[in-house]
């Protein structure tokens, strides 16, 4: 029996609330902003992102279905007004068919919006946005499950919107939320508070 390699354990990158405004501002076309929207404001793996179906937008319940997420499950998360109003005003500019973002196949005709596409949409806004912080798609669904903990909603609820098997996936996010009795400090703060 070989042991088991102990794989290093690092924390997420998560942007602060005001780098995810900066983020969600900067790309210039509509669907780039929505790209980014949805995977912060719904907490969308990338994959989820590439699959969703104009059918699985409910602008009436504002709910979104995503279908077959990791470990094959469904899953529905609440949709924002601000992205109910974008994604509507989209669905009549860009007219998608099937899937709600499309990308281009190789002879240039409608399909579903790639990983590469979906990467270089991040991408191209982190360096556009003057944000420092290695960014990924992934980056943003850590910082929705951060700023919802932060923001006061459990832990379980968190698990479940996220789509995550095990708590012990989501416990993650409590190490890098600001939370408890106290929101940490520096003593520096303290410290050069009690002379000014």
């Amino acid at each position: 029996m070989l042991p088991s390699i102990e794989r290093p354990h690092k924390l997420p990158v998560v942007l602060s609330r005001s780098e995810v405004k900066q983020l969600l501002k900067t790309p210039k076309l509509l669907k780039h902003r929505l790209v980014l929207a949805m995977l912060y404001g719904c907490g969308l793996r990338c994959f989820e992102l590439r699959s969703l179906q104009l059918k699985d937008l409910d602008f009436d319940r504002k709910m979104l279905h995503i279908r077959q997420g990791k470990g094959r499950k469904d899953r529905y998360v609440p949709l924002s007004q601000m992205q109910v109003r974008g994604l509507k005003k989209y669905i009549v500019v860009d007219n998608p068919t099937t899937w709600c973002f499309n990308g281009n196949d190789r002879k240039g005709d409608p399909a579903q919006l790639s990983a590469m596409g979906v990467q270089w949409i991040v991408r191209e806004a982190r360096k556009h946005s003057g944000i420092q912080k290695e960014i990924t798609t992934h980056s943003l669904r850590h910082s929705y499950a951060t700023h919802l903990l932060e923001m006061g909603l459990d832990i379980i609820s968190v698990k479940d919107l996220l789509g995550h098997a095990d708590i012990q996936t989501t416990l993650t996010y409590l190490h890098v939320a600001q939370l408890g009795r106290q929101k940490p400090f520096s003593p520096l703060d303290r410290l050069y508070k009690e002379q000014a």
